[in-house]
């Protein structure tokens, strides 16, 4: 039985800087209330902790794991929580040292509550256990896995609702690339119409179409906010804003009030070949310092590489096809979701696990695949777009500087993006039959180059950068 993972499980929206590191603990954090208040124990409790493990430990701090935490105990929804509202609820229980849920109990939660363990449990690199206690008697423990793209599981996870999610009838059950290809040309259709007809037996046209919408929304307005946002970043590295100023050269003097306006604006802006490179890099920068600031983004497959799908996206709005409209965005939106679901599938998206090549190199597969159908390719070329993006990402690291998802992450959305577009050109002028590489077997070599890779390159801060270049250096 072939796996079902939706496009919205690929692409969510939350808050920065990490999917794996903050929108993975808030969820666990959420989920372990709900599911302690359903039983019962949520009204005996008068103590909480929380234990964080290996890379969640490690490189927490700089990804805000524990201000994740703290909001997820809070119950606050990081896909509809007002930004400003982050903050105000972290400093609120940071200087009270305690903790409001909804319903109006109160429960006592000091600065030490939450410890960070530099061990690592054996399920995955990012662990973490809540506990609950009355009168010191611990009443409740649950241990969350935060598995990659804002994923949570549990070791033995009763997965009734995965199994009744697969057994329903999916006209095109995919688990391999091979076997999305096969379906595309034994019927004769697009990639994004055979997402769309699974994505059909879960919900109907209007909800995917509205839900789709709400994505790009959100794309355009983290690219927006960057773009007009200058200043530094939090965390102690000082880095520089860098979008503003390039947006401002690019830019120029052209009027606009709104998104929809800009993207004109930017239509009408210069087009040679270098414009067009500072404009994609422009975008990608603009996402992911959003990100870091813990603004609203969309995983794509994960946080930290979330600014290479819009980019890309972006340069297709604005360079491509003027004429673009929703169609077309939907079709992108539908292509990547599905070729990143087949990653999750065979390998991981998650950098704690398989290095920065799961984040960023999957991003740019994702959006190297979805380009070239846009742009004319069929669903072979745009697999071989996917696989060309991967197998020049393969061997990435994750080596965040002060575990902050700043340097080297966000440049590397641009690259990724820039690599992206490149490989959909190279697959667009290809001969899928004659490659002699596949992407199944390029998301193998993934996984098996991911197992092999040192742990100090897995989002530790162990290794690479993150060691070369200290604090004391910035």
């Amino acid at each position: 039985m072939s796996q079902f993972i939706s496009v919205f499980d690929m692409l969510k929206i939350g808050v920065g800087p990490s999917s794996s590191h903050t929108l993975g603990p808030w969820r666990a954090a959420q989920t372990w209330i709900q599911k302690v208040k359903e039983n019962k124990q949520f009204d005996l409790f008068d103590e909480l902790k929380v234990d964080l493990y290996g890379s969640l430990s490690l490189t927490g701090k700089g990804h805000a794991t524990d201000l994740a935490i703290l909001l997820g105990l809070s119950e606050a929804d990081p896909e509809y929580i007002p930004i400003e509202d982050v903050f105000i609820i972290v400093e609120r229980i940071n200087t009270q040292e305690e903790i409001l849920f909804k319903g109006g109990k109160r429960i006592q939660f000091p600065k030490n509550s939450i410890k960070f363990n530099r061990e690592f449990l054996p399920f995955h690199a990012n662990g973490m256990t809540f506990r609950g206690f009355y009168k010191g008697e611990e009443i409740s423990t649950e241990t969350y896995y935060s598995i990659g793209g804002g994923f949570i599981v549990q070791e033995n996870d009763n997965l009734e609702d995965e199994i009744e999610i697969n057994k329903k009838n999916f006209p095109y059950p995919v688990n391999r690339a091979i076997q999305l290809e096969e379906y595309c040309e034994r019927d004769n259709i697009d990639i994004s119409d055979l997402v769309l007809k699974n994505e059909l037996e879960l919900k109907s046209a209007k909800e995917i179409d509205f839900e789709l919408n709400r994505i790009w929304e959100t794309m355009l307005e983290c690219m927006y906010i960057g773009c007009h946002t200058e200043g530094r970043l939090p965390g102690g590295l000082n880095v520089k804003r860098r979008a503003f100023d390039t947006h401002q050269k690019l830019i120029k003097e052209a009027k606009y009030s709104n998104p929809t306006e800009w993207i004109a604006g930017i239509r009408g802006s210069e087009v040679k070949f270098r414009e067009i490179l500072k404009w994609v890099s422009c975008f990608a920068l603009s996402v992911n310092e959003v990100n870091a600031s813990l603004g609203r983004v969309v995983t794509a497959p994960t946080n930290g590489s979330a600014g290479v799908i819009p980019a890309v996206l972006m340069y297709y709005l604005v360079i491509e096809n003027h004429c673009a409209d929703f169609e077309h965005i939907k079709k992108f939106l539908l292509v990547a979701g599905e070729i990143g679901s087949i990653f999750k599938k065979n390998a991981t998206i998650s950098a704690a696990m398989g290095g920065c090549q799961a984040e960023i190199g999957v991003s740019s597969a994702m959006a190297a695949g979805a380009l070239t159908e846009l742009l004319g390719g069929t669903p072979a070329q745009a697999l071989s777009a996917a696989e060309i993006a991967m197998e020049h990402h393969l061997g990435l690291t994750c080596d965040p500087i002060a575990g902050l998802v700043q340097v080297p992450c966000i440049e590397r959305n641009s690259m990724g993006a820039i690599k992206a577009i490149h490989a959909a050109e190279i697959a667009l002028e290809t001969n899928p039959k004659e490659c002699l590489v596949h992407l199944d077997n390029v998301i193998d070599t993934m996984w098996e180059t991911a197992k092999d890779m040192n742990k100090n390159y897995k989002e530790t801060s162990e290794g690479g950068l993150a060691v070369t270049v200290r604090m004391a250096d910035c």
